[in-house]
């Protein structure tokens, strides 16, 4: 057999990321002011964000930015991550496509998310900041940001969507084990949470609850900055990281992906795999495709209005353009609790738009349906979120056999489901179902969307 796992040597890991903005033909529409309309700079966002995150979101001309030494090193506690070929998913299957996954789960918080929040909080540690805020879902992003805060000497308030508390408790003790404060959102510590409450008082929480929280907090607190896991530009610049190793790793295997697959709430797992290969479609006319694997339960990407709305549900944010469900949408309460966003980022929205990605959606049980046999094969029992990238690679990889034809697959795992088995207990009792939403229920909250395009 040939060798299944490749590693990058410490001096190969890449120190820079990768700015896919900079070759765009068409270029992100512009992050609006809500009250004028008119296109933000990058010092508007300072008041939210670091200013060094504010400068990279609206970056659109340096095509490579240098990775802060101080993060590097931090990096490499646990970078690179592995490349794996899946023969045995691949047997099982009996297929003649290649499959490959980056294995972003094998670093101590079991997500690529550290990968954003050790920057964030370096930025904002260098900018004197003393405390950070954020919103988590599941809580892989709460729980890596809880640590980066940490690790840069700051204090750390979490909002996590209600019913992802409630549905993974280890999470926010994880995120508590690493010094942070966590509540359920919506919460009653907020204005934005009093109002959803007082019109919905049995809110499960969505990840646009917790956003809203987590701005006015660090609104109303001093010397503080807010983060954020997923969404905007420059989280996706920082995860370029996975496909930048991705990239060397598919060299070393002597192979190149015909497909690059990866999960989709965001876009910041996505973004991080596909940007440094899509460069090459962009500037040389490769043709492997790009699928984004989202909910069904949550299809902003194929079912989604392109429009200007805001990212958070009480209209704290700048107006992005994007894909969305309507900034008031309630996604039904499935367990990727990552994956519940009611829009896609700017850079993936507009990539749609030019026809240079797609969007997939997947019912809960066929995700679950994956994750069991990629575990019985594989050895590792995956996030519920990664779990959608697998069922898209597993579609992929049966078309491949009913064609005859032998593609290379590349997915993202972006995390381990470790700390996600009250999910699994619940798949395998039968309790769990597929949630679906009618074009009537997205027409009802994209009412509300307050610029259409």
């Amino acid at each position: 057999m040939k060798q299944k796992k490749f590693i990058l040597q410490e001096s190969e890991i890449p120190q820079q990321w990768y700015n896919i903005q900079a070759d765009m033909v068409n270029k992100p529409l512009p992050p609006l002011n809500p009250a004028t309309k008119e296109p933000l700079k990058a010092e508007d966002l300072f008041p939210i964000f670091a200013e060094e995150c504010a400068r990279q979101e609206l970056d659109t001309t340096h095509q490579w930015i240098d990775i802060p030494e101080e993060v590097q090193e931090k990096y490499r506690y646990y970078r690179s991550t592995p490349l794996v070929r899946a023969y045995e998913l691949e047997r099982a299957l009996d297929t003649p496509a290649h499959i490959y996954f980056k294995n972003e789960s094998t670093n101590p918080l079991g997500s690529h998310k550290v990968n954003s929040a050790l920057p964030q909080c370096y930025y904002c540690k260098q900018q004197g900041v003393t405390n950070v805020t954020t919103e988590t879902g599941a809580g892989q992003w709460g729980a890596a940001l809880s640590y980066a805060a940490k690790v840069f000497g700051l204090e750390a308030a979490v909002y996590q969507v209600k019913i992802s508390l409630q549905q993974k408790p280890y999470r926010s003790i994880m995120m508590r084990t690493f010094g942070a404060v966590v509540e359920g959102s919506p919460s009653m510590s907020t204005r934005a949470g009093k109002d959803i409450l007082t019109v919905d008082p049995t809110h499960p929480g969505s990840l646009g609850t917790a956003i809203s929280e987590a701005i006015e907090l660090a609104m109303t607190t001093p010397n503080c900055k807010y983060t954020l896991g997923s969404v905007l530009s420059h989280v996706s610049l920082h995860q370029t990281i996975i496909g930048l190793e991705a990239e060397k790793q598919m060299a070393l295997a002597d192979d190149y992906p015909d497909m690059v697959i990866a999960c989709f709430g965001g876009g910041s797992n996505f973004g991080g795999l596909a940007f440094p290969f899509m460069r090459h479609k962009i500037l040389e006319g490769k043709k492997t495709e790009f699928i984004a694997a989202e909910p069904a339960s949550c299809p902003k990407l194929t079912r989604g209005m392109f429009a200007y709305d805001f990212g958070d549900a009480s209209g704290y944010t700048p107006l992005l353009p994007m894909y969305t469900l309507g900034h008031g949408f309630k996604p039904a309460n499935i367990h990727a609790g990552g994956l519940r966003y009611h829009g896609a980022g700017t850079i993936v929205s507009q990539l749609i738009k030019d026809g240079l990605m797609r969007g997939v959606d997947i019912p809960q049980l066929e995700s679950f349906e994956a994750a069991l046999l990629f575990a019985r094969t594989e050895g590792i029992i995956p996030a519920p979120e990664s779990s959608h990238a697998i069922a898209a690679t597993i579609r992929e990889a049966l078309r491949c056999k009913e064609e005859g034809c032998g593609k290379t697959i590349l997915f993202n795992l972006s995390g381990h489901g470790l700390i996600d088995m009250t999910a699994y207990e619940q798949y395998l009792a039968g309790d769990l179902r597929n949630y679906s939403v009618t074009d009537e229920e997205i027409a009802t909250f994209q009412q509300d969307v307050p610029v259409r395009l």
